[in-house]
């Protein structure tokens, strides 16, 4: 008893440990970034020199673990690799980027806990999800959607006070961040689109999925398309040596810790949470990210915390648990049902074979005429005799 109650303790350890992790590397990132991007570093750059590191610290988890066959990897494959890089990486990590040097790290961050509300939102207009209004759940998962868009809406319309988590002067020593590039208008669009292009992604990962059932390969074919993808839309845009020269300072930094930690590790990390405790395990701690990238960027960057910014984040973390609890409990009432049709499957019809000793009144010895079969069909039983079927019994089950 001890020790099973340990082991499930280590277990559930490991996990939240795991995904307190991934929001560790990811409020990292979004530091990171935020400062490189405030130097001026040129984002595709940066997308395909991250995703380039990513795919080789993938690559061994694909070769290892799982095998290839040439024939998987037709034309349809490499269109939904090509959608899925398009859509989840190029798009959705530029708009972001663009999104994130245009405001701050916290106010980026919001928009991170936006993606599965616009992923439900989406998904209902394509008709792949129903909004259920008339349970319970559904009515707590459509609340949580309207409370998240409604924290959003806030942070990006309310400013309110400005406050510091440490004495704000000229002499205290931070990390300088350039404002010059500060667009609050059009970074709050630039990460709203972000949000719906991840949703996007995840809609086509699905459809990859089902025919090119290898994630590690998968996530390192895709790594590639973005790295490519990344790289011709930033020629197009500036060609010029400077924009993609990488020097040894915190650019260099930001892409090995991206791409190493922020991609290859995330998706391994989350890849086992959800193989053990389902999709919705991760979700639960994306808040996590919020308050590190709050409390970082407060403390190293000296970012202004607005209290728009802190009412819109407690809402958007509200909104986020109801709706991934209205979720849970309609994924637990839908499969409901499935059981209970395959357990009447199962008890529909019943077939025991009994033996029944008694003994002959003529030579007191087990009789042949003494075996019975007990047939329960639609709550009757039917006790007979293969040869005496005068002698029936029918008992209420």
């Amino acid at each position: 008893m001890e020790m099973g109650f340990v082991k499930n303790w280590f277990k559930w350890s490991q996990l939240v440990l795991a995904m307190v992790m991934v929001q560790m590397f990811v409020a990292g990132m979004n530091l990171l970034s935020k400062v490189i991007l405030s130097e001026g570093s040129f984002i595709f750059a940066l997308m395909a020199y991250r995703h380039v590191v990513a795919a080789i610290c993938v690559a061994p988890f694909a070769l290892c673990l799982e095998r290839i066959k040439e024939q998987k990897l037709g034309w349809l494959v490499w269109f939904w690799l090509f959608v899925n890089a398009l859509t989840g990486i190029t798009a959705a990590m530029a708009l972001f980027y663009y999104g994130l040097r245009d405001t701050t790290a916290t106010y980026a961050a919001n928009f991170l806990n936006l993606i599965p509300i616009a992923t439900f939102l989406l998904s209902t207009i394509t008709g792949v999800e129903k909004l259920n209004l008339k349970t319970r759940a559904g009515k707590i998962r459509c609340l949580g959607v309207i409370v998240c868009v409604g924290g959003a809406v806030t942070t990006s319309l309310y400013k309110g006070e400005a406050f510091y988590l440490v004495h704000h002067s000229n002499n205290h020593h931070h990390i300088t961040v350039d404002t010059s590039y500060a667009h609050w208008a059009r970074g709050t669009i630039m990460l709203f689109c972000s949000c719906f292009s991840y949703s996007t992604w995840f809609i086509a990962q699905v459809k990859l999925l089902k025919i090119f059932p290898l994630k590690y390969w998968a996530t390192m074919l895709i790594c590639i398309m973005a790295a490519l993808q990344s790289t011709v839309i930033g020629l197009c845009l500036d060609t010029s040596t400077a924009s993609w020269r990488i020097g040894w300072n915190l650019q260099l930094v930001t892409i090995l810790y991206s791409g190493a930690l922020a991609t290859a590790a995330t998706f391994c990390l989350l890849s086992w949470a959800i193989s053990v405790q389902g999709p919705l395990y991760p979700p639960m701690f994306n808040p996590l990210s919020l308050i590190f990238v709050a409390i970082s960027g407060a403390l190293i960057l000296g970012e202004e915390i607005r209290m728009g910014t802190l009412l819109g984040m407690v809402m958007i973390i509200v909104g986020l648990y109801s709706f991934l609890w209205g979720k849970r409990k309609e994924k637990k009432s839908a499969s409901l049902p499935e059981q209970a049709k395959t357990n009447a499957e199962l008890t529909g019809f019943q077939l025991t074979a009994v033996v029944m000793p008694t003994t002959s009144p003529d030579n007191c010895q087990l009789c042949a005429d003494s075996i019975a079969v007990d047939v329960v069909e639609d709550g009757l039983k039917t006790t007979e005799n293969p040869r005496g079927l005068d002698n029936k019994r029918r008992t209420m089950i």
